[in-house]
């Protein structure tokens, strides 16, 4: 009897407790990560490494991550006044040649190649850059003769152990703007991302000596902070306007810091106590920028575990879900404290799967970005497959950004089809506005709409062209394919029949 009365409580609980359901997998849901170029914190391992060693590299974090299932990888490629590409603006970076100012060994466009690579994989590439971080450290014999410190040193303001471009210099917001079209306009990006660095973050008893430029450029009766705030506020909005009257597609990302003001200070503030604030120390103002229309995606650093008492991750995200408007809302997680920080919730497995568990279950919030590439690759097998397996179990689709025109589904014409060498070559007509083409196992009957599950593959769109390894679909009578245009829209399926001979 007792064990009659164990089998039916367990057939009871595997029936109806959450617990057993399997978790949900969204079809769209930003998945990205960081990758640090600064001081070689995630790649190039070294400056000093052959490009085949980069390149060897690079394409092992993205294997890492294409097998994890995420969509975006958003590379630094401006640390402090520099360039991990051929500029007008800036120096080689140190971090990827060796030596600051020098070109690689030979003449070859990385960055091209990361970015081409990238989106071989699926993957959006975000064009991360520092806009206001001038040095790294006060080590300024190792900078190059064309560096800005050298060339305007009347732009310069030392703060602790940096110098930092004054952002209350409009030259200075020229040349920053002009700095981001160079990227926009040379390579085929995805975005433009800013992290937390606006003004320096405070020190104690040190000030930051922008008082000339304050009595210069402010107006009547503005306030210090008022001016400082004014001064990113212009930056932001300049930066937006420049990408969308060029590539409209391009999104426009910010990263700050996880708390905009704590309540202490403001009741519409979060329930923290963060030691310092986006809004009032950092003199970013990302409330602003979302209802204005200036930026496409935020991504607060929630990087704080759950239930920490002084910044909860759970309040800020809750703080932030409701404060959000106009824009995407991503949340960056702090990966690289796990098993790595005196908060002992981090040494739970399951710290950053609740996090993740906790955005998905909040609607504003449509995906997260981990804190950096290096963080799961060593020693975090365990965290790792829990999330692969409750979380990002199938592939998704990055959200389409809030300032995305309109969708006009195009008329696409499939052309004509080849099969030589293992691959199927497959041709359409009007594909120039799309990147991707995914891949879905179908019936004869073709469907309005396909889940992410029938997915086969995902593949990027080239010159009016797709080409499918045969291996994926040799078991397959016939395929849907739907197309994804530069904005992220997905065009109606098409269907496919593989057994049917194409002239």
């Amino acid at each position: 009897m007792i064990k009659k009365t164990s089998l039916l409580l367990l057939v009871l609980c595997y029936t109806s407790c959450s617990v057993f359901k399997p978790i949900p997998q969204p079809k769209n849901e930003f998945r990205g990560v960081w990758v640090a170029t600064v001081v070689n914190i995630d790649w190039p391992k070294s400056g000093q490494d052959l490009i085949e060693k980069q390149k060897k590299d690079f394409l092992e974090i993205l294997d890492f991550y294409e097998d994890l299932n995420f969509n975006a990888v958003i590379v630094q490629v401006r640390t402090a006044g520099d360039a991990f590409y051929k500029s007008n603006y800036a120096p080689w970076s140190r971090f990827l040649t060796g030596k600051e100012g020098a070109p690689p060994a030979r003449d070859y466009d990385l960055l091209e190649w990361m970015i081409n690579e990238s989106h071989n994989r699926g993957f959006e590439f975000h064009a991360w850059l520092n806009p206001y971080r001038a040095t790294f450290d006060l080590k300024t014999d190792v900078l190059s003769p064309i560096h800005d410190f050298n060339l305007h040193p009347e732009w310069m303001l030392k703060y602790g152990k940096k110098y930092y471009y004054n952002p209350g210099i409009p030259e200075v917001r020229e040349r920053l703007v002009a700095i981001m079209d160079e990227v926009i306009t040379s390579y085929d990006i995805d975005a433009i991302h800013f992290d937390d660095y606006f003004y320096p973050y405070k020190i104690k008893n040190e000030v930051f000596q922008d008082s000339l430029s304050y009595t210069y450029h402010a107006l009547p009766n503005q306030s210090l902070d008022d001016w400082r705030r004014s001064n990113v506020d212009s930056l932001v909005k300049n930066i937006h306007k420049t990408i969308k009257s060029s590539k409209p597609w391009v999104q426009f990302g910010i990263s700050p810091f996880g708390v905009w003001k704590n309540k202490s200070t403001d009741p519409k503030g979060s329930d923290t106590k963060a030691g310092q604030t986006t809004y009032e120390d950092l003199y970013a103002d990302p409330i602003t920028w979302m209802e204005n229309g200036w930026i496409d995606y935020l991504v607060p650093q929630v990087y704080w575990s759950m239930d920490l008492p002084v910044a909860s991750h759970f309040k800020i995200v809750d703080w932030w879900s409701k404060n959000s408007s106009n824009t995407n809302l991503y949340i960056g997680n702090g990966a690289y404290k796990i098993r790595n920080n005196s908060d002992k919730a981090w040494e739970n497995k399951k710290e950053l799967p609740n996090q993740l568990k906790l955005a998905r279950n909040t609607q504003a919030v449509k995906g997260n970005v981990f804190f950096s590439a290096k963080s799961l690759m060593t020693n975090k097998n365990d965290v790792v497959e829990h999330i692969k397996k409750k979380y990002y179990k199938t592939k998704a689709l990055p959200p389409i950004s809030p300032l995305s025109p309109v969708h006009k589904n195009e008329d696409i014409e499939f052309d004509t089809f080849n099969k030589e060498n293992g691959l199927i070559q497959l041709n359409f007509n009007n594909l120039e506005h799309h990147r991707y083409a995914m891949v879905y196992s179908s019936g004869r009957k073709i469907k309005p709409d396909y889940p992410i599950k029938k997915l086969i593959s995902k593949v990027p769109v080239k010159e009016n062209q797709i080409n499918l390894p045969a291996t994926i679909i040799d078991d397959k009578k016939q395929i849907a394919l739907t197309f994804i245009t530069k904005f992220g829209q997905e065009s109606a399926p098409i269907l496919i029949q593989l057994n049917q001979k194409y002239d």
